[in-house]
């Protein structure tokens, strides 16, 4: 497995894991859908910006990487891992 995958793997686990905790009826984190938008999930604004700076904190991805914009188009869980493995690379 290269780096780049063990590190999405990681950010992934994180992730679900961080997410499930915020959602109202916090489901297992191997049930999420990746590709289900945020909001229809039931996480409020507020709840997405705890979700984002946990992910980031356990992580090591400095949200200093990402705009306002770049926040707000992360709209599913693929999208989070996806914006935080491209930066994974380099705190590693």
């Amino acid at each position: 497995m290269s780096d780049m995958s063990e590190a999405s793997d990681t950010i992934e686990t994180t992730a679900r894991a961080a997410l499930a905790r915020l959602l109202p009826h916090q489901p297992p984190p191997e049930a999420l859908d990746p590709g289900a938008d945020l909001d229809h999930l039931g996480l409020t604004s507020l709840n997405k910006v705890l979700f984002l700076t946990e992910v980031c904190d356990r992580t090591q991805v400095g949200l200093h990487h990402f705009t306002e914009q770049d926040l707000a188009a992360m709209r599913t869980l693929t999208q989070v891992v996806d914006a935080l493995t491209r930066h994974a690379a380099e705190v590693g």
